[in-house]
């Protein structure tokens, strides 16, 4: 197998269930509209100069190639269940939700920390690979935490472990 395939992706249960919704409707609606569509633009002739074909020709490799990315990151999933031990000791782990006091400016912000694919930082969920994910990993609540694989280091102090 390549070596790009054997990437492990971190994603929640909800998070695969998402990956898992999305190939279905690739595979069972999008990909039935792009055959569909496909038959339509063969019906006007001339394919050399067709570029509705063109353009469902296309739309039929986008759907394929996510429809592959998407095989490849179910199949190298692993489920992020919250850390028995760290949830124990009050560490920030993998699945964690964290709020924290940004130092610099008094700003409270609440973050769950998610596997890449998950992420979406406006509506708190913050990637693993972050340079504050990274910072705060093993810290625990009441700890001071400097954040400096960025443009401006700062601190920012654990308020809450959930």
């Amino acid at each position: 197998m390549a070596q790009e395939n054997e990437q492990k992706f971190f994603v929640t249960r909800e998070g695969l269930d998402e990956l898992l919704k999305e190939q279905d409707n690739l595979i069972h609606v999008v990909r039935q509209e792009v055959i569909v569509e496909l038959q339509e633009a063969r019906a006007q002739g001339d394919l050399s100069e067709n570029a509705d074909y063109d353009a469902a020709r296309d739309h039929q490799a986008q759907v394929e190639a996510r429809i592959r990315e998407l095989e490849n990151m179910i199949s190298n999933a692993v489920i992020i269940e919250g850390d028995k031990e760290a949830v124990s000791s009050k560490s920030v782990t993998l699945g964690s939700t964290v709020t924290i006091l940004d130092l610099s400016d008094n700003t409270e912000e609440t973050y769950t920390i998610v596997g890449s694919i998950e992420a979406d930082p406006m509506n708190g969920r913050l990637s693993n690979i972050t340079p504050l994910a990274v910072a705060l990993m093993d810290h625990k609540v009441n700890e001071i935490v400097h954040i400096s694989n960025v443009e401006e280091p700062y601190d920012v102090k654990i308020l809450e472990l959930k």
